[in-house]
């Protein structure tokens, strides 16, 4: 019989032990810190009908959805989580608590051209809060905090959280009697650090045909720049001449003013009128996180306040704000540029016991202890030489093993061996216990998973 030949399809990621190891343990980072907030984990289906992924329907989403029959059901992959949050919401309303506050971390499916760090199939790590009629403010404030948390506990210290809200921008560009084209302007000018401000004005003048002064007025206005209280300060000149500009003004001072209360330095957050985010659903407050030196892997993290999540499911007013990292993009590229922390432990296990005889049963009682007291445990029992078994052991990178022969057993002993400094010595079986969970508790908390 022919072999097939054993392939990942483009735009897939597979892992091997160690490098899955190091994705968990971020996964786990992002998940925790959610948690933190008081949002309750939440998981939708992979596939769901085409018509409720589709319900806006057009444009690049339905181009890239990967689409398929099964009988007479037309089924759909999800392309992002945000879309089977809404449907979740509307179908399940009365028997949720507003605010409802979710997390969720799930693969989503996009049928792109695959490229160097964009993936067909890839994780998402979403957290969102929806409101019932109305959603207050504050709300807008805690997801920085959140994202602060996150990005904090993984190591990082050099990344910003820039701001920016999308009803400051539609209320400026109806001050220029442009109303009508502001979400083909916000698409464009969030295209800035791409193409540049010439870029942009030439899209502005001959795509969107606006005049040059026109053009010239939305670029100076998106470069104003300084500290928080400078951009503010500059923004107060336009008050009183457009009502929505003002609330969007109200709303990213009052988002400015608490940030500081819940936590995230002023280095860490910055008032930036570039940011619009291309999505037509954001309505007020738009987020974007860089890594201040690694500017060329862009956002890696985003999001924004959308004022009714689920019309396309339910009458009801359902306002709701969050963001998404894509962490399957972000964990490739922060491999690529040498950023995972290769000291941060990635065994499977904490302890390998190698019997050193035929009969097992010492060993399977020794497993069982250990791993009763909470310790992770293989046991080796393949019919291999000796040096095949410390291979083994080095391969995984388990921090101990244990000897477990006949003088062992008689003694009531085990030999515990440390992998990395090549002592052992004889222990009891509860003694190498302690001494193997001592060591797992010191590994803690002292290495980040982000060599920073």
């Amino acid at each position: 019989m022919e072999k097939i030949k054993p392939r990942t399809l483009s735009g897939f990621m597979e892992l091997l032990p160690a490098a899955q190891m190091q994705m968990d343990r971020i996964m786990e980072t992002i998940r925790s810190s959610y948690a933190l907030f008081g949002y309750t984990p939440l998981d939708t289906p992979l596939i769901e009908a085409s018509e409720i992924l589709l319900a806006k329907g057009g444009g690049e989403t339905e181009k890239q959805i990967y689409r398929f029959s099964k009988g007479d059901t037309d089924l759909s992959l999800r392309f992002d989580l945000t879309v089977p949050l809404a449907k979740y919401v509307a179908l399940h309303y009365a028997d949720l608590a507003f605010p409802f506050k979710r997390y969720q971390i799930g693969k989503v499916y996009r049928g792109e051209r695959a490229q160097r760090g964009r993936f067909r199939e890839f994780y998402q790590a979403d957290v969102d809060v929806i409101g019932d009629g109305a959603l207050d403010i504050t709300n807008d404030a805690e997801i920085p905090a959140i994202i602060y948390t996150v990005f904090s506990r993984l190591g990082l210290k050099r990344f910003q959280i820039r701001i920016n809200n999308r009803k400051i921008l539609n209320g400026f560009y109806a001050m220029q009697g442009l109303a009508e084209k502001s979400g083909d302007i916000m698409r464009t000018v969030d295209k800035l650090e791409k193409i540049g401000a010439d870029g942009v004005r030439a899209i502005l003048v001959d795509d969107l045909h606006l005049t040059a002064e026109q053009a010239n007025a939305i670029l100076s206005f998106t470069n104003i720049h300084g500290t928080n209280d400078e951009v503010l300060a500059a923004l107060s000149g336009y008050r009183g001449k457009n009502a929505v500009f003002d609330e969007g003004l109200d709303e990213l001072g009052t988002v400015a003013k608490y940030l500081g209360g819940f936590g995230v330095p002023a280095e860490n957050f910055a008032v930036d009128l570039t940011i619009a985010r291309g999505l037509d659903y954001y309505t007020g407050t738009v987020y974007e996180t860089t890594l201040l030196d690694h500017p060329e892997i862009g956002s890696v993290c985003s999001g924004g306040r959308y004022d009714n999540l689920a019309e396309y499911y339910t009458e009801r007013q359902l306002p709701g704000v969050g963001i998404s990292i894509g962490l399957t993009r972000l964990f490739y590229v922060l491999g690529e540029q040498g950023m995972l922390n290769s000291e941060v432990p990635t065994a499977p296990a904490d302890a390998l016991i190698l019997p050193m005889t035929d009969d097992l049963s010492a060993a399977v009682s020794l497993a069982t202890e250990l791993r009763a007291s909470g310790l992770r445990t293989q046991l080796y029992t393949e019919a291999k030489k000796f040096k095949a078994k410390m291979n083994y052991a080095d391969k995984l990178g388990v921090p101990f093993v244990l000897f477990l022969g006949e003088d062992e057993i008689n003694a009531g002993v085990v030999t515990c061996k440390n992998m990395k400094t090549g002592e052992q010595e004889k222990l009891s079986p509860a003694d190498a216990g302690a001494r193997i969970a001592a060591f797992v508790e010191g590994q803690k908390g002292t290495a980040s998973i982000l060599d920073i």
